[in-house]
């Protein structure tokens, strides 16, 4: 497989090279030759766009006000490592600025506090590097993580992550029971299932994780963090479609 110049992500398939035209928002963007394309991989703060009854996230300005300084007019190339397209019609792809030295868009972001690691069972290249870059700028407590709106949940707290329902959020906390129900398995945080954060995986994401050779039993007592999407059904929990939603902090 032909891989970007820098070597950050090997496993990609090379695309095609365009230039970029407008930025949309921290993770959105225009090519010259009409493609709207969404940087795969990642997720930065939302600008409401008109849409009725949605709010800017905070941060959200920022985050569109640095992309463009890094990537707006550049000349970049498209690479794919999954999913080409979302229901949309935006290209999902990384994006290398070219030069001498390349700039992959995806970690510049994450580096720069302006996004969080965000994947998709059907994309899930390059995710590690992104963690680690993620870690880093989490640690550092860059722009969005000096930020209470995205400031990790904790799983112990289920109140709290009732006001998260319908945000994308990382929650940490260490699995009190995990068993298989059905064709589902839930990890529990809590002895009250019907109250406490659960994590749930349905049938076609345990295949997933059989074919990356996980035993989504064994996260029984580990210490874990967990991003997704925040439900209320028997109070908060997050579906989980791949492993890379899920790091393990520590074994006991």
């Amino acid at each position: 497989m032909p891989a970007n110049a820098n070597g950050e992500c090997k496993i990609l398939q090379k695309g095609y090279n365009a230039k970029i035209v407008q930025i949309v928002d921290g993770d959105s963007l225009l090519l010259d030759n009409g493609d709207k394309v969404r940087l795969i991989g990642i997720q930065s703060p939302k600008l409401a766009l008109g849409r009725n009854g949605f709010l800017d996230w905070p941060l959200a300005n920022e985050a569109k006000s640095f992309l463009e300084e890094i990537a707006l007019n550049k000349e970049v190339r498209l690479e794919f490592g999954g999913a080409r397209k979302d229901r949309h019609g935006r290209v999902l792809a990384h994006l290398f600025i070219l030069g001498e030295k390349e700039i992959w868009l995806q970690k510049a972001m994450v580096e720069s506090g302006f996004a969080r690691v965000y994947s998709f069972a059907d994309n899930r290249f390059c995710l590690d590097k992104l963690l680690r870059a993620e870690a880093i700028a989490r640690v550092e407590r860059k722009n969005i993580w000096a930020n209470d709106f995205y400031k990790i949940g904790f799983a112990e707290q289920p109140k709290k992550l009732l006001n998260k329902v319908d945000h994308y959020e990382l929650v940490e906390g260490r699995v009190m029971d995990a068993k298989k129900i059905s064709s589902r398995i839930y990890l529990n945080f809590g002895a009250n299932w019907r109250e406490d954060f659960t994590i749930v995986l349905e049938k076609h994401a345990l295949r997933v994780f059989e074919k990356s050779g996980i035993n989504i039993l064994d996260y029984q007592d580990m210490l874990i963090r967990v991003r997704g999407w925040v439900e209320n059904r028997d109070g908060p929990r997050i579906e989980v479609t791949h492993p890379e939603q899920i790091e393990v902090l520590a074994i006991k």
